[in-house]
């Protein structure tokens, strides 16, 4: 049963990263306010300044919480459970946390929003169809190859979108408190796979190869940090980085759930109907001089 929730907004943390600003209009379709609250948003919150806390959660019904941030750091975790208990005081009546799956570094920052007092739901996304169409892995691609240190370990790619949607419901519908949600796609692949699948839908020459653990990082510290992890030192990323895509090469992430099904009453989408639709931006077609 969908809640009224017209009379009290749902704030969206990270409301312009990848989930985030397909969740805000998928609430908003659901005719429940929202309120967009980042350190570029005009309802300002940084995880740096707690006097932003406060205002952005104040009269909130409900907060999803993407941590920018490094959330397997120490930092993360003492954060998150600060700011459960400030939204338990507030009366904020559910606290949605995007996690990661397969990523056991993160999970000190879950158990800091479980402990915090405050309702709790946790998302676990796999990796994100969009990350080879909006984030690290576009430029790689469009300059003709991926490397990464993934070997032949498979991937449950799910997209942002079902991500997003089904973290609409988990907001504004009952039963989900005290649940956690491995959100995969159909089907897997390796990231080898998902690039050739890319190759054949736009006609690219695009190639995928493996790296070793360190050679990765190397490059990522020479590449330095993009947008929006700007919170991180080089290091710091690189080592997120690298313990990511550690997880996929030792094969943990190797399974799927039925989690998207069981919340949105659908399959999720595969990944070949993101590549069709992709490449029919163009995105993938700025090829090098």
């Amino acid at each position: 049963m969908t809640e009224n929730l017209t009379e009290r907004p749902i704030v969206v943390l990270g409301g312009l990263g990848k989930v985030g600003r397909r969740l805000v209009p998928a609430l908003r379709d659901g005719g429940h306010p929202v309120r967009v609250a980042s350190r570029s948003s005009e309802q300002h919150f940084d995880w740096l300044d707690t006097a932003t806390w406060a205002p952005a959660l104040e009269g909130a019904r409900a907060v999803y919480v993407v941590y920018l941030q490094n959330l397997f750091s120490p930092e993360a975790a003492v954060r998150l459970r600060s700011l459960g208990e400030l939204a338990l005081s507030l009366g904020v009546e559910r606290v949605v946390l995007q996690s990661a799956r397969g990523w056991p570094e993160a999970y000190p920052a879950e158990v800091a929003v479980r402990s915090s007092g405050a309702p709790w739901t946790i998302l676990r996304p796999a990796w994100f169809f969009q990350n080879f169409s909006e984030a690290l892995l576009v430029h790689p691609l469009v300059a003709g190859e991926v490397r990464l240190p993934t070997g032949d370990g498979r991937e449950a790619f799910v997209d942002a979108q079902d991500v997003a949607e089904a973290a609409a419901r988990v907001l504004t519908e009952d039963g989900h408190t005290g649940r956690l949600y491995e959100l995969t796609g159909p089907r897997l692949l390796t990231f080898g796979d998902a690039v050739a699948e890319i190759a054949a839908g736009t006609g690219h020459d695009f190639r995928f190869s493996t790296q070793s653990a360190e050679e990765f990082a190397a490059e990522m510290r020479a590449a330095g940090v993009p947008e929006p992890y700007r919170y991180m030192d080089t290091e710091e990323f690189a080592r997120m980085e690298s313990s990511l895509f550690a997880q996929v090469h030792s094969g943990a992430n190797g399974y799927l759930t039925d989690a998207v099904e069981r919340i949105l009453g659908r399959a999720p989408r595969d990944f070949a109907d993101y590549v069709r639709e992709t490449a029919a931006t163009g995105v993938w077609d700025k090829q090098p001089s």
